[in-house]
């Protein structure tokens, strides 16, 4: 049985914030403080507290934690993120959500096709700065069934044609994928979505100056993921 009083390393951050910006507001401690500077989380704890908040959403047992007006305000000074997820902007996709997790507990950038490789400073770069200056240890590339953006991309290479306005070079950034797993045994579709997010996990690992270090010793952990909308399932690849 769960221990009622335990908490996790993220809840106890949450709470000792919010006892931080109570204490500050009476005089009694400075901002500096309240910073857990150079806090390094482990990334398994991380991967292991992601899966089973899924678990927990899959079987309908979903606690939806810290999503009260208390806990913005115990946030308000500071993020302690334990995960930075990169998923589709897909509106079924919904990472707070799928891993019953609460405010503050992951830093999620969202773009269509979950794309990394040639996503551009936008996308890298929000992603180095959770890890530079927030210390989040995990990243997670989460894909999802039924990717548009990767059946998009199977269809035009087949089509040979293009489409309209900035929708074709976001299409154009999946089409490796589609290409790199044609042939592979089971669902093309499914292929491409898993190859896809393989490509960016590939990525993200060797992304020098910021990433590759950390990922190298251990301080960093980036792992492929992919969301089964039936199922409501995140299954790792």
């Amino acid at each position: 049985m769960k221990n009622p009083y335990a908490v996790s390393r993220r809840e106890f951050l949450i709470q000792a914030a919010a006892s931080g910006l109570i204490l500050a507001n009476s005089g009694e401690i400075g901002a500096e403080a309240q910073k857990p500077s150079g806090k390094q989380f482990d990334p398994d704890q991380a991967l292991h507290e992601l899966l089973q908040g899924n678990q927990r959403f899959k079987n309908g047992q979903t606690t939806g934690p810290r999503r009260s007006p208390a806990d913005f305000r115990g946030l308000a000074a500071a993020q302690y993120p334990e995960a930075i997820i990169v998923s589709c902007a897909d509106s079924r996709v919904a990472p707070e959500i799928l891993f019953d997790v609460g405010l503050g507990d992951i830093f999620v950038i969202r773009v269509a096709g979950n794309v990394v490789s040639g996503a551009g400073v936008t996308v890298k770069g929000s992603i180095e700065y959770a890890v530079a200056e927030l210390n989040a240890p995990l990243i997670m590339v989460l894909g999802h069934s039924g990717c548009g953006a990767v059946k998009a991309a199977k269809q035009h290479i087949d089509a040979k044609d293009s489409l309209p306005g900035a929708i074709d070079g976001l299409v154009e950034l999946v089409k490796p994928a589609v290409t790199q797993s044609k042939g592979d045994p089971g669902d093309p579709l499914e292929n491409a979505i898993r190859k896809n997010v393989e490509i960016g996990v590939g990525v993200l690992k060797n992304l020098e100056p910021i990433l590759a270090p950390k990922v190298r010793d251990g301080r960093l952990k980036v792992v492929g993921a992919v969301y089964d909308l039936r199922t409501g399932e995140v299954k790792l690849v």
